[in-house]
Parts: structure tokens; sequence; C-alpha cells
């Protein structure tokens, strides 16, 4: 099982993250790319609650294809186009982290791939032997 590491020397994590996480030795480690709030179709919905939604869908279908699930999860790393959609990512990102919360990173970037585009989340997921 992937453990937490938040020592008390240090300001506690902001929400459902956690500072450093380990996975045991010999763990099969899954990298996937950021994916964006495209559907199925390749549409993309025009509000951020909606992509973040969809990506955090992409990631756990890419994760169950693997045999993983977001349990699995030890990094988050989130890219926003706008500064104030942090709470509303910190919203979804909470709710499908569960409870064994990753290593997370949010930074705010001048622009994406396509305009359209308003977030960018990529994971590296765990799973011991």
């Amino acid at each position: 099982m992937n453990r937490a590491f938040d020592p008390s020397g240090i300001a506690p994590p902001t929400g459902a993250y956690s500072h450093g996480v380990a996975a045991p030795p010999g763990s099969r480690l899954l990298h996937v790319a950021g994916q964006i709030g495209a559907g199925p179709d390749g549409t993309v919905p025009p509000g951020f609650a909606e992509q973040a939604e969809r990506v955090f869908e992409n990631i756990a279908a890419i994760l169950a294809g693997a045999g993983m699930t977001m349990a699995d999860v030890v990094r988050v790393n989130g890219h926003l186009v706008r500064a104030g959609d942090i709470p509303a990512f910190r919203d979804v990102r909470d709710r499908h982290v569960g409870t064994a919360p990753p290593a997370s990173t949010v930074v705010v970037v001048g622009a994406l791939a396509s305009p359209a585009l308003l977030v960018e989340i990529a994971v590296v997921a765990a799973r011991a032997p």
C-alpha cells in the first residue's frame, strides 16, 4: 500500500493531498499523460468544473485499463489557465482521489494546446505487486 508523508515540522496540506507519497518496493508504475476534458466524441464542455470532471473520468478509465484505481494514484499535476478555478479544481480533485490523498501540484499556465481547454491533469499511479 502507498504511504503518505506529512511531517509535523512543516505546514499541513491545505487540501486532500499529501506532501509526499512512497510506493512499496517493486511497485508497478503507470505514468498517465496530461488528460484534457474531451469526451469520447472529442467534444469539450465549456465550463471548468465539467472539464475537470471529464478529466478525472478519463484518468479513471486509463487506470482501469491498467488494472488500477484512483486509490493507486501517488501524484497529481494540475495545469489551469485561470487562477480563479483553483477552488473548483480542489473540489473535483478531492472527490476523486479518495481517502489516500496523493502528492499534488497545481500551477496556473498562460494557455493549453487549445483555447477551449481550461484544465489538463497528469497523474502517476503505483500498484504493489
